[in-house]
């Protein structure tokens, strides 16, 4: 691909050490593979290995503290290093954090705690009544451009340095500021009211003398707390008791983790056997709980109850706790309050996302330094012409000061307001509905891209899963052959002798084939035959047992209003009504499987803590008894149950997983590894489904193991998960499930636009090799025609390297690599790595962590320092989203929390292709040009002062004062100047039709030093021509200088802005003509400045209409002539 690229090892440097220190284990034994490297067909220089980060680790202690000790080191820079650690011992110990610990909180006994617990008050306010004033000022003069206006500004109370009003200096200033903290005022205002309102939510506390009403922000650590249904959590709790009979209930949890599913929580056994709430007090009890963490998905803690003989103990899991800002679903809850204010995990998870800054305004901040320097420039030729006479340094501070205006005050302004226009537009898009600006500073940045990094599930696809295919080894049933499945259940659960749907008669069942049809059954056949068909009968139905019992989905049924108002009648009537039931749970594959057995004939319609019930397509009732459920985890990749079938007493462990974690727990079979990757290939979501029957005695035995790990404070998870291995060894195969995860609307054509729009997409996703590379193919990320160099599993340096070689030959195809060789990839050839990545045209990364996906942003815009964007629709999205220069969320099934961490949020994913070709290209193209016109406005001013002063003996005298000065920066010139938002260079129809355009973007030509020299050249001829023609013209008096050339100012700028504009708008002219009235119904009140009279005459119409058409008319027609012999490639388009 490019073979000019030598493989040499990456050196390390120091930010990038503690990013690949995950695979430090493997150190040495890549060190003791270095030395079979140099025979290799690449170049590899010995000098390369020398510099490796992990051979410093080798090196002898005493050796590194040696070179650390001794006089030269302290000479060299050892001071500097022991002020440093001074300076940090000093911050440390003067700021230090609280540390947090584990703590023992007693049942509705706060006075108990031994420590002071933080105010359950929720803050989100930046500052307060002493800081708001000196926050906000600092905020703003952190910036170059506002701390340049405030010294210019202070110098004015200086006298030998004042030039003019002090008005026309302060009065923009002031407004800007004033604007600004009127912004963050509103801003605060309006976080202390919902502040306020959070924290005055009044909720019932338990007390001895019953309940009592209590602010959210007066609870404490221990306080008993009631919540009812609908109602936020103020706190973090361990979950009590409940009004339900089952002793669980539901919360929403979308406020925490963004996931829209409803999580099913568990009360205490202990309190919830109480018989009244009241005896809560009566017990002597309490929770010792783990320190505050930043894990939302975990917890460990002990409950126990010391008045009895023997004492209770029972172990606390994330499945007993209510965290704050969640919602109650069900019921009424009562929880002992654990963690407040600072330590409840909402609050620790809320993290500052980085300020993020656009392009746009960076090139801008350079322009404005170049700007300052020409300034002082300017300045320092002036006072050498005049000879350095005098008290030359004031003359040289009081020049600098007139030519300010360089610099204009009114760029920040009017960029910030353009930024504001865009989003407006943005959301009123009707083309794009339900699009949400959030972060209003970086419109322009969706028109600079050159990296698209999307997420697979729920962005691309529609995260809707149909079940597709089941596979039982021998046989495999497709959407066509589901009613053969349909029948077995039926036939097996027929009325018959047989108890609780025994799977050891198939009633007359077919022999079916692979293919899925039914032979005609006969008198003539084998002996065998009903052998087989019972064989397959009982597979099947074994295999739809387990699917239906091995989830964690319960069947939901909503209160319906009945006519007669009984509650109790309706809720009979609807308990197994298929109409009004609904399926929560964590995972839509599994509500996708539970639905397909509803369909072939056996129904989830009850489940609660420690039981579960099918029906069965007769009517039939099955009930099944919860022993144990081991819920799916990141890591396990794998959920388990154990069930005890109440008709036969049996016990059975039932799994369900991904392939890689099944496969080795499940008797040895030939066909597993072969059918997933079939599957795989056809965009399939694989899941293998395993059994295992327990005796009593088996069951006891890891039941008491299970109790004891889960009861254990230290390495509870370690524990815990070695005794469920013991169980998880030799599980029968069941069968293996596939279901769809349908594209989402418009998906091939949208990323078929945005790459001839010249943006490289990236797929990053946590599913496996085969899915990730159907689903590329079948979006068309990847072209059916393109190659596809999967890269080979690598698991140390001379892998890497070899696989590294081979990827380098291949030309024109698209990577598919996994997250563990992206590691090892970028662990020793970081550089080449992505230089080689950079040039495919598709890149698709599977097996990808979170934290994974944001590295992979970042690596991005370190090595290539183009503008990535990111696209994802779930909370392991969000990091990549907050990494990106520009975060794009859509509000998806996987929640909002995505969407309200992103930038911009849409609603699907074929929007994004009008988001950046048409509102991406508007919003850059706009601001390049209004800030351009912006710093022209304020150059040609001080190019015409500089004029003035050079033939008045290099005077620092101003040429304009006071309200001139103010009403040209602003009712003069500012509203023709800021319509400019408005302009479009070719219609939003032909964006699209043509996104080869977009391509122009991501140079920059729009904005760049040379469009920059070329407003100066502009600004400096205009200028000169102004003040030339103003002291050629004028006739006995000085104030006719200032009157001629002012109003040909104006009139030049109004000129000029409609020579910018490419297509016109009503309010263009509106506003052209209301600044001209402005201007003209001014005059009468000006004649501290202008003589009136003179005004009035024809001499002066002449004379301002002569500058302004030698001002203006050779610009006009150098225009007309490059767009006629060297038109842009829009023009070419729009005409």
């Amino acid at each position: 691909m490019a073979d000019s690229i030598p493989l040499n090892p990456v050196r390390k440097n120091s930010k990038k050490i503690a990013y690949y220190n995950a695979g430090r284990a493997a150190r040495y034994q890549a060190e003791d593979e270095t030395s079979n490297l140099d025979e290799m067909p690449l170049m590899m220089s010995e000098e390369g290995f020398e510099n490796e980060e992990s051979d410093y680790h080798t090196l002898p202690r005493a050796r590194l503290s040696q070179r650390r000790r001794g006089l030269g080191w302290f000479l060299c820079g050892g001071w500097k290093v022991l002020c440093g650690s001074c300076c940090d011992c000093i911050f440390h110990f003067c700021w230090r954090k609280k540390v947090l610990k584990a703590r023992t909180v007693w049942l509705g006994c706060p006075e108990k705690c031994e420590e002071k617990h933080p105010k359950n008050a929720i803050k989100n306010q930046k500052y307060n009544l002493f800081t708001f004033v000196p926050g906000v000022l600092y905020q703003q003069f952190k910036f170059f451009l506002n701390l340049y206006f405030l010294v210019v500004a202070c110098s004015q109370f200086v006298p030998s340095l004042k030039i003019g009003f002090l008005y026309t200096y302060w009065a923009p200033l002031g407004f800007v500021m004033a604007v600004t903290m009127m912004r963050e005022a509103g801003d605060e205002v309006r976080r202390y009211t919902r502040d306020k309102e959070m924290n005055s939510q009044l909720y019932s506390k338990l007390t001895m003398r019953g309940k009592v009403q209590v602010k959210s922000s007066d609870i404490q650590v221990g306080d008993l707390i009631i919540v009812e249904k609908n109602q936020r959590i103020p706190a973090d709790m361990v979950f009590l008791r409940t009004s339900e009979k089952a002793g669980s209930c539901f919360i929403r949890t979308d406020q925490l983790d963004g996931e829209t599913d409803w999580k099913l929580k568990v009360a205490v056994v202990c309190t919830q056997r109480l018989p009244a709430l009241g005896d809560l007090f009566s017990v002597n009890a309490y929770v010792y709980a783990q320190k505050p963490l930043l894990d939302i998905h975990s917890f460990e803690g002990n409950f126990t109850r010391e008045d009895c003989d023997p004492s209770i103990h029972e172990s606390l899991s994330i499945e007993n706790t209510l965290w704050a800002s969640t919602v109650v679903a069900s019921g009424t809850v009562i929880g002992v309050v654990i963690y407040t204010g600072k330590e409840t995990r909402s609050v620790l998870n809320t993290s500052q996302s980085k300020n993020k800054v656009g392009m746009l305004d960076l090139e801008l901040n350079r322009l404005t330094k170049a700007l300052f320097l020409a300034q002082v420039v300017l300045s320092v030729v002036m006072i050498a012409l005049q000879g350095f006479v005098g008290p030359w340094f004031r003359n040289l501070f009081r020049f600098v000061v007139l030519f300010s205006y360089i610099i204009p005050i009114s760029l920040r302004v009017n960029l910030d307001m353009g930024k504001s226009a865009y989003g407006w537009m943005i959301m009123k898009d009707e083309n794009i509905p339900g699009t949400v600006v959030r972060t209003s500073t970086i419109p322009e940045e969706l028109g600079r891209l050159v990296y698209l990094l999307t997420d697979k599930t729920g962005t691309l696809t529609q995260n809707e899963m149909i079940f597709k295919r089941l596979h039982l080894g021998t046989v495999s049933y497709g959407t066509d052959t589901m009613d053969e499945i349909q029948n077995h259940i039926i036939q097996t659960y027929a009325p018959q002798p047989s108890g609780g749907g025994s799977s050891g008669t198939s009633g007359g069942g077919s022999t079916t084939s692979a293919s899925g049809s039914t032979p005609p059954r006969g008198k003539a056949q084998q002996p065998a035959a009903p052998k087989v068909r019972k064989s397959v009968s009982s597979r099947i139905h074994e295999a739809v047992k387990a699917i239906a019992l091995c989830h964690n989905v319960t069947p939901v049924y909503e209160s319906r209003a009945g006519a007669n108002g009984d509650a109790e009648a309706a809720e009979a009537d609807q308990d197994y009504s298929d109409d009004n039931r609904t399926y929560q749970a964590s995972s839509p594959d599994e509500v996708a499987l539970v639905r397909w057995t509803e369909s072939v004939g056996l129904t989830l319609v009850n489940r609660d803590l420690t039981s579960l019930q099918l029906k069965t397509s007769s009517g039939q009732i099955l009930t099944y008894f919860i022993l144990q459920i081991f819920p799916f985890t990141s890591e396990s990749k794998r959920m388990g149950i154990i069930v005890r079938e109440e008709a036969t007493g049996e016990i059975t462990f039932y799994m369900k997983g991904a392939d890689v974690a099944m496969a080795s727990i499940v008797q040895y079979n030939d066909w597993l590894e072969e059918e997933c990757g079939n599957m795989a290939r056809e965009g399939l979501r694989t899941l293998v489904v395993a059994k295992k029957s327990l005796s009593e005695e088996q069951y006891q035995d890891f039941e008491s193991r299970y109790t004891q790990a889960k009861l254990s404070l230290h390495d509870r998870a370690l524990k815990v998960g070695a005794v469920v291995e013991s169980l998880e060894r030799e599980l029968e195969l069941l069968c293996l499930t596939g279901v769809e995860d349908q594209l989402q609307a418009d998906v091939r054509p949208t990323l078929e636009l945005l790459r001839n729009a010249g943006i490289k997409i990236w797929m990053l996703t946590g599913d496996k090799l085969e899915t990730a590379t159907c689903i590329a193919k079948s979006s068309h990320l990847v072209n059916r025609s393109q190659d596809i160099h999967i890269f080979r599993p690598v698991s140390n340096r001379s892998e890497a390297h070899l696989e590294l070689n081979a990827f380098r030959r291949k030309h024109d195809c698209a990577l598919v690599i996994s997250g563990d060789s992206l590691e090892v990839c970028l662990r020793y050839y970081e550089h080449e790595f992505v230089e080689l990545a950079c040039q495919c045209p598709a890149v698709v990364c599977c097996r990808c962590s979170p934290t994974q996906k944001a590295q992979i942003v970042k690596l991005l815009q370190q090595h290539t320092n183009n503008r990535c964007c990111a696209i994802g629709d779930g909370g392991n999205d969000v990091s990549m989203i907050q990494a990106a220069d520009c975060g794009i969320g859509i509000e998806g099934k996987e929640g909002k929390q995505a969407s309200l961490a992103a930038d911009f949020s849409i609603t699907q994913f074929k929007h994004i292709g009008r988001l950046l070709v048409v509102h991406g290209r508007n919003s850059y193209k706009r601001s390049a040009a209004l800030g351009q016109f912006v710093m022209h406005r304020g150059m040609i001013i001080s190019t015409m002062q500089a004029v003035f002063s050079s033939i008045f003996y290099f005077a620092s005298v101003p040429l304009y004062q006071g309200f001139l000065m103010v009403g040209y920066a602003t009712i003069y010139t500012m509203f023709p100047v800021f319509s400019l938002v408005l302009d479009q260079d070719v219609k939003p129809e032909m964006a699209l039709l043509y996104p080869e355009l977009y391509k122009d973007l991501t140079k920059g030509r729009s904005l760049s030093f040379k469009t920059f020299l070329i407003w100066v050249l502009i600004s400096v001829y205009q200028g000169g021509i102004l003040m030339y023609g103003a002291l050629l013209l004028f006739e006995s008096e000085f104030v006719h200088v200032v009157a001629i050339s002012f109003t040909a100012l104006v009139l030049t700028e109004l000129l000029m802005v409609a020579l910018t504009v490419r297509t016109w708008h009503w309010l263009m002219v509106v506003a052209e003509f209301f600044s001209l009235g402005c201007y003209l119904a001014s005059l009468a009140f000006l004649n501290e400045y202008f003589d009136l009279g003179f005004i009035a005459t024809k001499a002066f119409v002449w004379k301002v209409s002569a500058i302004t058409v030698v001002s203006c008319l050779p610009l006009y027609i150098i225009k007309y002539l490059k767009r006629k012999f060297s038109p842009p490639s829009y023009s070419k388009l729009s005409s």
